[in-house]
């Protein structure tokens, strides 16, 4: 597919349903045929379980995938009165316990999504067979001294809470997303736009909640994410974008010697040419090393 075509047509027909998760509406996405040993998709911040479309297409025909849209997200519920990060935790156990036999998953996450599954593999031990983590890799260090100005921001951000991003058209936004992202093709924003937006009978308004743009007052404490990452057992793959910022916003804690350190079961690969959203710039070079790392596992059948 060219940049100028008009609209990218997905190879493997999506199903979306509605399933309660600990008694909040969400939105799953299945690609395939029934299974009860699906692979479970975990998508990034701000974005849905459609967009896993494009790496769907290139993976095995005969794998199954299960994509969820977490809590106001896509087409999943609202939350009134906010999101916490240990919701995710729980909302992906109860996902399992629907989706899944009692057998080791394989689960394939970006970024928030990454961040939750490789979390959850130190928590839930055994629960993973293995984690294909795309640019999941946590936040920049926080200090104690950071948390008055974070709770007063926090206050602040209450009292007037974050407009929602609206558009005349799903066509507007994907030339802003390329515009952002020159290596998005239009094919693809186009695609994306329509997957994140909501006609509201007046314009297209984002799908994701605008109060997950709220700051978060509780500090994120790297080191209790090290605690986590440490105890997993199951293999990982940690894929990397070479032309991503956000490793570079580590610093340090960026580098290859300091991901190993925090990840031991992982096999590292950096992906030339791609970003942080890799999996929608070259999604046929990301399901190659998914498919790579996966015939590595013994355990791994199809």
């Amino acid at each position: 597919m060219n940049d100028l075509d008009p609209a990218y047509v997905p190879r493997r027909v999506p199903v979306h349903e509605d399933v309660v998760l600990r008694s909040q509406r969400h939105r799953i996405t299945r690609w395939g045929p029934p299974s009860r040993s699906p692979v479970v998709l975990l998508h990034g911040f701000l974005d849905a379980a459609d967009s896993w479309q494009f790496l769907v297409d290139e993976l095995p025909a005969d794998w199954s995938f299960v994509g969820l849209d977490w809590r106001g997200f896509g087409g999943s519920g609202w939350q009134p009165d906010g999101y916490w990060f240990p919701d995710y935790l729980a909302d992906l156990e109860a996902l399992l316990a629907i989706v899944a036999d009692d057998s080791p998953v394989r689960v394939i996450g970006h970024s928030m999504g990454g961040n939750v599954a490789a979390l959850y593999d130190g928590i839930r031990s055994g629960r993973f067979r293995w984690i294909a983590n795309l640019e999941g890799f946590g936040l920049p260090d926080s200090t104690p001294e950071d948390a008055p100005a974070r709770y007063a921001r926090w206050l602040d951000e209450l009292a007037k809470p974050p407009r929602q991003s609206t558009y005349a058209s799903p066509a507007d936004l994907a030339k802003f997303l390329r515009v952002r992202n020159a290596r998005l093709t239009a094919p693809r924003a186009a695609f994306l736009a329509r997957a994140w937006t909501r006609h509201d009978g007046r314009r297209w308004r984002l799908a994701a909640d605008p109060r997950h743009r709220l700051v978060n007052p509780v500090l994120y404490r790297r080191e209790e994410a090290l605690a986590c990452w440490r105890r997993g057992t199951a293999p990982m793959l940690l894929l990397l974008g070479a032309l991503s910022d956000y490793r570079v916003r580590l610093g340090e804690r960026g580098s290859d010697e300091c991901l190993r350190a925090s990840f031991p079961n992982a096999m590292i690969e950096t992906l030339a040419g791609v970003g942080h959203m890799l999996h929608h710039e070259d999604p046929a070079a990301v399901a190659r090393a998914i498919e790579r790392f996966a015939r590595l596992q013994v355990s791994d059948v199809p």
